[in-house]
């Protein structure tokens, strides 16, 4: 007997695949810090990954769009790259040189909040009650989480690596944003240009500041492993499935990570999480999730 999976069903186990590959992305990062600079690490997944990307721009409609290039598009993804790349992706691998898997995972769950608010004064896009009230559990989440503050030094630097983080990552959906929502860049195009740019940068910086050490055929499996399964692909069937999932499952699912991370941290990092932070962090991915409605939402209104 054959079983027969619904399109709707199918996209869901795919989505919630891609954010189990995303997951582990933070206990693979772990364990090759051990032996990798971060910067020059973050920079060794993504110059591989656009390896991954650079044969579909010898298609006839690829190249075409590239050509069609302004210069200002240029400057647009440039400075996409430097931000999303570079200094997110840069920022996130330093921090979990300095901090826990789930600090790092639930900082970031900062950037919906900071895209809320810069989006009222860059995108002319106001933020609703719902959001707020997302907003203001978030917070209520991350103090929960935190509380009493009792903060290292490796910890307290940890912090500030990733607060450069999330503003950078938040200036970039911002960015993205506007380069998207015309549809007159390939989606490809824009993702091709941006992050080779910015992996040419981090890696020449990485191995600048940081050096290029020799690599243990071990991590070398999880750089390809990262590269190609949880950069490359696992993006294209996240793409896929948002053809077919609603803005609320999208979020929901995503929102799963914080968990997700947290047990994989626990399981094969051996951090244990608390019983009050793991309500912190349920309070915060709620919030988080509430916020991110909106924005989503928006977009599939005005394509039907």
């Amino acid at each position: 007997m054959n079983l027969i999976i619904s399109p709707h069903l199918k996209a869901i186990l795919l989505a919630l695949l891609v954010t189990f590959l995303w997951s582990t992305s933070f206990i693979l990062i772990k364990w090759g810090l051990a032996e990798i600079p971060p910067l020059t690490y973050a920079g060794l997944r993504y110059i591989l990954a656009l390896i991954c990307l650079l044969p579909l721009s010898f298609t006839k409609k690829n190249k075409q769009a590239i050509k069609n290039l302004e210069r200002k598009d240029w400057l647009k993804l440039i400075l996409l790259g430097i931000l999303f790349i570079c200094f997110t992706q840069g920022s996130m691998f330093m921090g979990l040189q300095l901090l826990p898997s789930v600090t790092v995972s639930l900082w970031l769950n900062f950037t919906p909040l900071v895209v809320a608010v810069m989006a009222i004064f860059l995108l002319k896009e106001y933020p609703y009650f719902l959001q707020w009230t997302g907003a203001v559990l978030f917070v209520i989440g991350i103090f929960t989480y935190f509380y009493p503050v009792r903060l290292s030094d490796n910890q307290s630097l940890g912090l500030i690596v990733m607060t450069v983080g999330v503003l950078a990552n938040s200036g970039s959906a911002v960015l993205g944003r506007d380069v998207n929502r015309s549809g007159r860049i390939n989606p490809y195009v824009v993702t091709l240009i941006s992050m080779g740019f910015g992996a040419v940068v981090l890696l020449v910086v990485g191995i600048t500041l940081q050096g290029l050490p020799s690599i243990s055929m071990q991590n070398i499996i999880y750089l390809l492993w990262l590269a190609f399964v949880n950069t490359a692909i696992a993006f294209v069937i996240w793409n896929y499935t948002l053809k077919t999932l609603t803005a609320l499952e999208s979020s929901i699912i995503n929102g799963t990570m914080l968990i997700q991370i947290a047990v994989l941290a626990w399981i094969f990092l051996g951090e244990e999480i608390s019983f009050k932070e793991i309500i912190g962090m349920s309070i915060a991915a709620i919030g988080a999730v509430l916020v991110q409605l909106k924005r989503r939402i928006k977009p599939k209104f005005n394509k039907s």
